[in-house]
């Protein structure tokens, strides 16, 4: 593994736009995107950035664990960084069990009083787990809240 290169996961959009938020924090480190959809991509997100295919709950699925088996063992990141959606479950399974990456995952802003499908599942699956309202807390008791990103 590279010591301090990131995996960032995100589908397009509200959830692409929340960890891009933390750019200040990872744009020091090298680092690499993977989204689950084509997108217009920002400048410092040319050639690094992997699209995957887009799975809704779905056979795809299976797809996307050999997808992120294939990216993450070409990149060989210090971690993997997601404010959601779907797509972070496979990375984290693969990250975590046949690699032995750490997971940071971050529940998505549009959460407030219910989690959401994604984050139920990450609060088991990431090494850290944080979320940005303090009325999720009964829902995620280990985790931390960090206030909002935007």
């Amino acid at each position: 593994m590279k010591k301090n290169k990131l995996c960032i996961v995100s589908s397009c959009g509200g959830h692409l736009t929340e960890i891009r938020m933390l750019m200040p924090l990872y744009s020091s480190y090298e680092h690499f995107y993977v989204l689950n959809d084509k997108a217009i991509l920002a400048n410092d997100m040319l050639n690094k950035t992997y699209f995957i295919t887009h799975s809704e709950r779905d056979w795809k699925f299976f797809k996307n664990l050999w997808e992120s088996f294939q990216i993450l063992r070409k990149e060989k990141p210090a971690a993997v960084i997601s404010t959601g959606a779907g797509l972070i479950v496979p990375f984290s399974l693969v990250a975590r069990f046949l690699f032995g990456i750490k997971t940071i995952y971050i529940e998505t802003m549009a959460s407030v009083e219910k989690p959401s499908l994604s984050g139920k599942i990450m609060y088991y699956l990431a090494d850290y787990f944080y979320y940005q309202w303090p009325t999720l807390k009964e829902y995620f008791p280990k985790g931390e809240c960090i206030g909002t990103l935007l």
